[in-house]
């Protein structure tokens, strides 16, 4: 596991940012009670998307429990990967879809939950989904559910309130500002909380290497998942959204979403980052 010390930096600020948009809303569409109310309003719900991320995540794919003598391989690497990073080993679930994908939630590594749909377990052969799976865990150990609850939670305030602000309140106050902010924040929110996913996407895939003691088993699943799920994508329904940038591929056509709102890194990127992970450093 690494520090990421440019990353976890870059994550600060981008939350900061986010939280100071939430705030700068509740401003200009009320004044500085509304600031403070929106601003109450944005904790207690994150607070609640965080307790119940792995529910949420879980009941969006339709989840069920993995059975141990059905997906044999799925428990015995999430087993031993544990055991190697030294951390309790989450619970486990299939979703059965045949869109190729993969997701770790849960409030902490003692509450988390590793999840793989049907598609993926076939689509990978065991080396590509225990490398797979070292991501998963690693976003679990690196508490990116956490961050990612939080930024997702803020940004769906943000859309909430800004939207509510113009009916209720904005509009007699400052019409030209209430119609901004309305149509922008939300905007702006997406970018940045797309931006903190990226980012800790790049960490896990890193991590999960480290762990596995093998990048190039995570690039080509990588690679084949690029594919599959070009061949299977999921419709972008609000729940699913809610859900996708919990997974290791964006689950959604790529016509579909355009880079500045992607939750995920270029995938081609992230294959030459791991490939270059595997020949190591160059020598001077």
């Amino acid at each position: 596991m690494h520090n990421h010390h440019f990353n976890g930096l870059k994550t600060a600020a981008l939350f900061g940012g986010i939280f100071t948009l939430l705030l700068l809303v509740g401003y200009a569409l009320g004044g500085s009670m509304f600031m403070w109310i929106f601003g109450l309003f944005g904790v207690g719900m994150t607070a609640y998307s965080y307790w119940n991320s792995d529910k949420l995540a879980i009941k969006a794919m339709r989840a069920q429990p993995a059975d141990p003598m059905q997906f044999p391989a799925m428990y015995r690497i999430v087993q031993e990967l544990s055991q190697k990073a030294d951390q309790p080993m989450p619970r486990l679930y299939v979703s059965p879809t045949r869109a190729p994908n993969a997701f770790a939630t849960g409030r902490n590594p003692e509450h988390a939950a590793v999840c793989c749909t049907e598609g993926i377990l076939e689509l990978l052969d065991e080396r590509e989904l225990r490398g797979v799976l070292g991501h998963e865990l690693m976003h679990v150990y690196n508490r990116d559910i956490l961050t990612s609850s939080v930024a997702g939670a803020i940004a769906g305030v943000i859309s909430s309130v800004a939207s509510i602000g113009l009916w209720f309140g904005g509009r007699d106050r400052n019409p030209i500002a209430a119609i901004a902010v309305a149509l922008l924040a939300p905007v702006a929110a997406m970018v940045i909380q797309m931006a903190i996913s990226r980012t800790r996407e790049y960490d896990a895939d890193e991590d999960g290497a480290a762990l596995t003691g093998d990048p190039l088993a995570l690039a080509s699943a990588l690679d084949k998942l690029q594919r599959g799920v070009a061949k299977a994508p999921l419709q972008p329904t609000q729940e699913l959204q809610n859900t996708s940038h919990m997974m290791i591929a964006n689950p959604f056509n790529a016509k579909d979403v355009s880079k500045l709102f992607s939750t995920h890194p270029p995938m081609d990127q992230r294959i030459e980052r791991l490939q270059a992970m595997a020949r190591g450093p160059r020598q001077s």
